[in-house]
């Protein structure tokens, strides 16, 4: 039987072993005694999508500033009527939001509000986009270049000559301080369009709905593909890379993708290495997770990783196959749909508010995939090697036991650990920072490594209503209806599963169920890719896939846009699919319908 609502948080027993844990996180971020009658009584859900693992404290530091980002930018930017912000906890290690409704009688005076905003954005996007993609660029630029070098034994000289009167110690607190500015500074950027992006996607889906009732919504997500997106890039870098070594006649070099690049001493071999190089900065700059981790790889940092793919798409080449993106084929589909629906509008004002609403959806679409690789990928790879960059400065000095110990502090511990390098480097004494921090780095490693062996559950609390936030929706997947689907569906054997129609197809195959990037090198011909939820940096894998299934994820979601742009079939949001599903299982993904069926 249903159940009527989610356990509270206050109820969930978490695993052994982990007294203290809230101490990992900034003390407004897990449940808590002071504000437990709000946190009882609102819905929850496990962010999965973008934090499937538990976080160490300074990984919390992305999630808590996206989050805030995300609702400044509904709440206090751009007014969006029915939506605030996203709140957000931790519950042993795993982050949990819940979306924000505006007060209904509130609603129509906020209206007018963000039809000003929004619309100064809407008429001057791609002036606006211009400028951010220059914003975002310099911030990228600005993090390369912090300077988080060992303290010198002596100041330069110039220091003296010069008349700086400030040193080494104060310009590395600075660079740091500047460094954190800099992380709320890009997530701040990240949201500036990209809230907009579902606001408009949103405006055009409910239009459809109410002009064609009976549109289903992939029908509507139709309308919008077949685009040229920067987030398909690097995988198309790919491509170009296999068809040279193909043409060099150096294919046999990449057999081994941990010795391809040691097996290029030819001319040929340096012509393909000077593509390589060219393709390498910024396009892989692309992590093989979704970016929030620290142990993320990134193909940049990693090339035995985009070598694998290359590998994949030169046999594919030398066998005849197509290697390229049916887009042709898509934007065929996308326009036959336009003109079917467009004959049942009876008026010209229909038509006319049709083609602009939909006008503007594909003009903002891109961005809803763009800012992922500029933000998620590009920004936070440099974002991580720059703090593993201080993080090897602590361990180097004997302050820190291991390069990855900073992962295990909170942004503003840090700095109180340059306090401590700063202080007894000028007073040319012993730091403390190893007896302090290394029992509690020890420790903490110990609770981090007990959470990630527990499963946290999908949702708390009290159900909501309805569910109008555009995020909660759109990327999400998280609907009034899919919240009744979870909870009737968490103890159901029945051998189905349902979720959202995300790209059409109907297909019968063996499962594969991947849970980390590792995994995604097991993937075989022919294969269905049952995960939590795809990361951009996958993509290679999708010629070699039947269908894809997801635990969570909206229509516009990244499985499920790829999925489209792919002519892959998919079912997105279907919240158990990996619980339910084991690898070599044969199952059918009905991606027009929404349904997963276990045949075995």
């Amino acid at each position: 039987m249903a159940n009527d609502r989610f356990p509270s948080p206050f109820e969930i027993e978490g695993p052994e072993g982990v007294d203290g844990w809230e101490e990992l996180y900034p003390y407004s971020v897990p449940f808590g005694e002071g504000r437990r009658d709000y946190e009882e009584n609102r819905f929850w859900f496990w962010d999965s999508m973008h934090w499937g693992h538990a976080m160490t404290p300074f990984d919390s530091t992305f999630m808590e500033l996206a989050i805030a980002s995300l609702s400044q930018m509904n709440s206090r930017h751009y007014r969006i009527p029915p939506a605030d912000g996203v709140d957000f906890r931790v519950l042993y290690g795993y982050p949990y939001l819940s979306p924000v409704a505006v007060d209904p009688e509130k609603i129509e005076a906020r209206v007018p509000q963000f039809m000003e905003r929004a619309g100064h954005y809407f008429m001057n996007w791609d002036e606006l986009y211009d400028a951010w993609l220059g914003k975002v660029k310099t911030t990228i630029d600005e993090i390369e270049s912090l300077d988080f070098s060992p303290l010198p034994e002596m100041e330069e000289l110039s220091v003296i000559t010069d008349g700086v009167g400030l040193g080494s110690g104060y310009a590395l607190q600075k660079e740091y301080h500047r460094f954190k500015d800099l992380i709320l500074q890009t997530w701040n950027y990240h949201f500036e369009f990209l809230n907009l992006g579902y606001a408009a996607y949103l405006d055009f889906f409910g239009f459809c709905k109410e002009a064609f009732p009976s549109i289903p919504d992939l029908g509507i997500a139709k309308m919008v593909a077949g685009v040229e997106v920067d987030l398909f890039r690097p995988n198309e870098e790919l491509k170009v890379l296999a068809q040279l070594a193909v043409d060099l006649g150096i294919a046999e070099a990449f057999a081994d993708p941990q010795t391809a690049l040691a097996n290029l001493g030819t001319d040929a071999g340096g012509q393909w290495l000077a593509a390589y190089e060219e393709a390498k900065d910024p396009w892989f700059n692309f992590t093989s997770g979704n970016g929030f981790y620290h142990f993320d790889k990134t193909w940049r940092d990693y090339p035995e990783i985009p070598l694998a793919y290359v590998r994949d798409y030169i046999q594919k080449i030398e066998a005849g196959e197509d290697i390229t993106r049916p887009i042709e084929a898509i934007r065929a589909e996308r326009d036959r749909i336009v003109e079917e629906y467009s004959e049942f509008l009876a008026t010209d004002e229909d038509r006319e508010a049709f083609n602009g609403k939909l006008g503007l959806a594909r003009v903002v679409f891109p961005y809803v995939e763009n800012h992922n690789f500029y933000i998620e990928h590009w920004t936070m790879s440099v974002v991580w090697r720059k703090i593993k960059q201080l993080g090897a400065v602590f361990a180097k000095e004997g302050m820190m036991s291991a390069d990855d110990d900073v992962m295990y502090l909170k942004r503003d511990e840090i700095d109180e650990v340059l306090w401590d390098y700063y202080s007894n480097w000028a007073v040319n004494a012993p730091t403390a920072a190893a007896s302090h921090w290394g029992p509690k780095i020890a420790r903490r490693r110990e609770i981090v490594a007990k959470m990630s062996e527990w499963s946290p559950p999908k949702a708390l609390g009290e159900p909501p209503e309805v569910i109008t936030e555009p995020f909660t929706i759109m990327l999400w997947g998280i609907t009034s209806d899919s919240v009744k689907t979870w909870l009737g569906s968490e103890d159901d054997d029945s051998g189905g599963l349902t979720g959202m129609a995300a790209s059409p197809g109907r297909v019968t195959g063996k499962a594969r169920v991947v849970f980390t990037p590792e995994d995604v090198n097991d993937v075989e011909d022919g294969e269905i890719l049952v995960a939590p939820i795809t990361a951009p940096s996958w993509a290679p894998v999708f010629p070699r896939i039947q269908a894809c299934v997801t635990d969570i994820g909206g229509m516009m979601s990244h499985a499920a846009i790829v999925c489209r742009e792919y002519a892959v079939p998919a079912v997105t949001g279907t919240g158990f699919a990996t619980q339910q599903i084991e690898t070599g299982m044969t199952i059918t993904v009905d991606g027009s319908a929404g349904t997963v069926t276990i045949d075995d």
